[in-house]
């Protein structure tokens, strides 16, 4: 049932409370970091007296300072709170200043006197791959024999994909402020995805137990995934600083700050090779898939995975080599985004059909289709997983006709013909998503349910709440199984006091997981109060009913809360904890077989753009999306999140370009310089319809399916469409390398390799980026 976002009458008049808006203790220090200007050297001398001197300043915190660990990564522990005798990026973060004031803190950072022996940087890509630097160990899959195969294709074609990284560039920035509490405790009010992360980083840090730590968060300005693991460093030096002044200390990061501190998505190439028939079907593939991954590991072992697993995305690889490089490069640790590899890893696939269609001559669709998944042949992925609700021809075909692909693309054809300066593109992807996290262990969630005696409830569960609706959703479905209205329900911040252990919202999975256990919580509690009903009846239980805030009970009808009251007073427990874990799941990495995902979510978009040849601007002319919910427990937060991920997509693909200079500064790093869409970005045209009748064939809460990340990826068409004009200026149809994102200068770069008129214009555009 569509129903607004529980906080929407608090986000529109300004009254929802963010961590930056909690009020403060009258003793409170605000702090700031003192940050790296190298990208790789050793720390020679540190002089913080000018720091400890500036007015208002009542502390520095160094890694010395730290009681335990001084370490915030999550997987391996290879990322410093502080940086000890070596820098390894430009911004990382070497001490802490607590002061009276954000202002006197900012003031006081840049006074630091560092000394540094530079070393040797390695920046990107290639440099690492020459250099063999990488953070986690290579990985392979291979399926068939796809090295014979290759060599009696009748066609083979070799290409690279490149597609840059991604700023989260959430509203509300990194944040948190710990608060020292009675007998070394600590209270954290974190802008964090991952609440119980925070728990055990900060515990760790200040050498506590992680009962003496609680994290609290009732909502993010977004997230994006940026607040999976990043959150952990601001919130980790936020109590080392309390910890060491003994007062409260809050920690926010401004804009700039935030962009040069924290991980990015992670810009990918892929050098391929494919093997293919006269019709388009591909025969063979290899891929080269490298990651920029930072100076640490963070998550890039696992995002890297889950671009192996999605580089198939809707297509049978029946011969197939992945060789998947985690690169290690003195730049900023690269972390969740929305998608999380999977993203990165369809770009490479849907470039590589799209290329193929073009060397044959083809419409990029009729390849995409003669590639599905399809059939008891052709319905294991390259890791071993049945797909067993195979929807996505079936999408693509309706949406092909309702969006009049066919006619359109031959419309665009002549109009290519008659204009010389504004080309048009078409292009028609689809999406297959794996739902769940990877790492089995994190498919769990638990929650947590209060009936009061006035028959109101009180709800909490471990999913954090950052605009996406995630508490609207959990809250209609402890009313709907209690049979009371959304008003009646109330969501409490998440707290690690109250549900422990929790995984992160991440992974599209959080009303999947913290629906289903706050559904068992809410069911464990109907059934008790059933029970009274049908003893106060004389009833079977059968026979009790509860709707619309009453329980009817055979002939009688009693409001909740009269039933509320009566199984207080016969003292029966109103509250309940719920748990939930994902069944089915289960896969061994170590031979990348097994089923990682419960279900996939499935979708498909067409885009249309224009490109003008002279500028290279591009601009998106109409977007026709048909996206599978399943039964949606909110289908207007799920337009949301589709017409949202889709944009943001559009934006990692076409404007938000990431730029360090050769010193490995980061250039782009403030809204004058790094281009998110605007409304200005938005078509003129825009057309969303979720697909109706197809429940999800799991048992997941209602049936639905999660809508979260898969949204994004359907802007791949926007990215395929500029390359679909871009080809329409080329003498054999062919659209070149296009680089992503497809900024006018890339597309300009691509034109002149094309050797079209647009060649004599990027002469000009490389020269003012350089100047830049």
């Amino acid at each position: 049932m569509s129903i607004r976002h529980e906080s929407a009458h608090l986000h529109v008049s300004g009254r929802a409370l963010y961590a930056d808006d909690m009020p403060l203790p009258a003793n409170a220090l605000h702090g700031a970091f003192g940050l790296s200007t190298i990208a790789h050297g050793r720390i020679r001398s540190m002089d913080t007296a000018a720091v400890l001197a500036a007015a208002g300043v009542v502390a520095v915190v160094t890694a010395s300072d730290i009681p335990g660990e001084n370490n915030y990564g999550s997987i391996l522990h290879d990322d410093p709170i502080f940086a000890a005798g070596m820098v390894q990026y430009v911004g990382a973060p070497l001490f802490a200043v607590a002061a009276t004031s954000h202002a006197a803190a900012r003031k006081a950072a840049v006074r630091a006197r560092i000394d540094y022996e530079p070393l040797p940087a390695i920046l990107d890509i290639r440099a690492a791959l020459a250099a063999q630097s990488m953070v986690v160990p290579t990985e392979r899959l291979e399926r068939g024999r796809p090295q014979e195969v290759l060599a009696r294709s009748p066609f083979r074609l070799r290409g690279t994909v490149q597609m840059g990284g991604q700023d989260h560039f959430y509203l509300e920035g990194q944040i948190a402020i710990a608060i020292p509490q009675e007998d070394g405790g600590m209270l954290l009010i974190s802008s964090t995805q991952h609440p119980s992360e925070i728990q055990q980083i900060v515990a760790h840090a200040l050498a506590r137990s992680a009962n003496q730590v609680v994290v609290q968060c009732r909502r993010m300005g977004g997230g994006f995934g940026g607040k999976e693991t990043q959150p952990a460093l601001i919130a980790a030096a936020a109590a080392i600083m309390a910890h060491k002044t003994g007062r409260p200390v809050k920690l926010r990061l401004d804009r700039d700050t935030d962009m040069l501190m924290t991980g990015k998505r992670h810009d990918f190439l892929a050098d391929y090779e494919v093997g293919f028939d006269a019709t388009g079907r591909i025969l063979g593939l290899t891929v080269l898939l490298a990651a920029r991954c930072g100076y640490s590991a963070d998550l890039s072992g696992p995002v890297n995975d889950r671009a192996m697993l999605h580089i198939d995305n809707a297509y049978f690889l029946e011969n197939v080599s992945i060789v998947s490089y985690r690169c290690k490069t003195h730049t900023v640790s690269n972390t969740a985004f929305r998608g999380f590899g999977g993203p990165q890893g369809m770009v490479v696939i849907e470039q590589i059909i799209d290329s193929i269609a073009r060397t044959l001559g083809l419409d990029p669709l009729e390849v995409r289709q003669r590639n599905f998944y399809g059939g008891p042949s052709r319905n294991i992925t390259h890791y071993g997983q049945t797909i067993e609700d195979d929807i996505i021809p079936h999408m693509v075909e309706r949406l092909a006709s309702s969006s009049k692909y066919y006619e359109r693309r031959a419309q665009i054809a002549q109009w290519n013909k008659q204009h010389r300066i504004i080309k048009r593109g078409i292009a028609l992807t689809p999406v297959k998503f794996g739902i769940a996290f990877t790492a089995t262990m994190w498919n769990r969630a638990g929650a947590l349910v209060h009936v009061y005696n006035d028959g109101t409830v009180l709800l909490n569960h471990g999913g954090t709440e950052m605009g996406q609706g995630l508490y609207t959703k959990v809250a209609q479905i402890v009313a709907r199984e209690l049979g009371l209205p959304l008003t009646a329900v109330r969501v409490s911040a998440a707290d690690t006091a109250k549900v422990p252990n929790t995984s992160a919202s991440a992974a599209s999975s959080s009303t999947d997981l913290n629906g289903k256990a706050a559904q068992a919580a809410a069911q464990a509690i109907r059934a008790r109060l059933a029970r009274v009903a049908a003893e106060t009846c004389g009833v079977d239980i059968a026979m009790v009913d509860f709707r619309d805030g009453r329980v009817f009970a055979g002939q009688r009808c009693f409001t909740f809360a009269e039933v509320v009251q009566l199984a207080n007073a016969a003292r029966i427990s109103l509250s309940s904890t719920g748990y939930y874990r994902t069944p089915k799941i289960g896969w061994d990495r170590t031979k990348w077989q097994g089923r990682p995902f419960l279900y996939y979510a499935c979708g498909a978009a067409v885009s249309e753009v224009a490109v003008d040849v002279l500028t290279g601007e591009t601009q998106l002319l109409r977007v026709d999306i048909l996206h599978d919910v399943g039964s949606s427990v909110n289908p207007e937060i799920d337009l949301g999140q589709i017409e949202g991920g889709y944009l943001q997509g559009v934006g990692w693909l076409t404007s938000e370009e990431l730029w360090w200079n050769s010193a490995g500064e980061l250039r782009t790093h403030a809204p004058s310089t790094y281009k998110i869409p605007t409304a200005r970005d938005w078509p003129p045209r825009f057309s969303v319809e979720l697909l109706d009748g197809q429940p999800n064939r799991e048992d997941t809460i209602y049936r639905s399916k999660a809508v979260g990340e898969p949204p994004l990826m359907l802007s791949i068409s926007a990215l395929l469409a500029i390359r679909d004009a871009v080809a329409s200026c080329g003498p054999d149809g062919r659209a070149g390398e296009l680089i992503a994102p497809a900024t006018p200068e890339a597309v300009l770069r691509t034109l002149a390799a094309l050797g079209t008129d647009a060649g004599a214009h990027l002469e000009t555009s490389s020269a003012a980026q350089t100047q830049l």
